[in-house]
């Protein structure tokens, strides 16, 4: 078997720029978990906690994902969840409330 060789500038830039793509993820990740925090503790959204207990009273599963978004002027929390099926939902709540905004199997 014959393996092409990548040069050694290729590799490296290679490299340097996987380490620059992880990093904006953290760095993005970390503002978001800020955010959240902050709004919290503001009183502006339930803890993530609570959020999951009311998601999943909506559809049961195992939690795949948890995205927190700004919609029409109020804070919503999409929460993926895979049932028994295999299927995907988009559980979509109220962040303050946890009220029922959305459900619907994920494309």
């Amino acid at each position: 078997m014959h393996y092409a060789r990548i040069p050694y500038s290729t590799a490296v830039l290679a490299g340097l720029l996987l380490s620059f793509i992880l990093s904006c993820g953290i760095a993005a990740a970390e503002e978001d978990y800020e955010l959240a925090r902050k709004l919290r503790q503001q009183g502006e959204i339930l803890p993530l906690e609570k959020i999951l207990t009311f998601a999943r009273l909506q559809k049961k599963g195992e939690v795949l994902d948890t995205e927190l978004e700004k919609k029409h002027g109020r804070y919503i929390y999409e929460v993926e969840i895979l049932d028994a099926k295999g299927q995907v939902w988009e559980v979509k709540l109220d962040a303050k409330t946890g009220q029922l905004v959305k459900i619907e199997l994920d494309d």
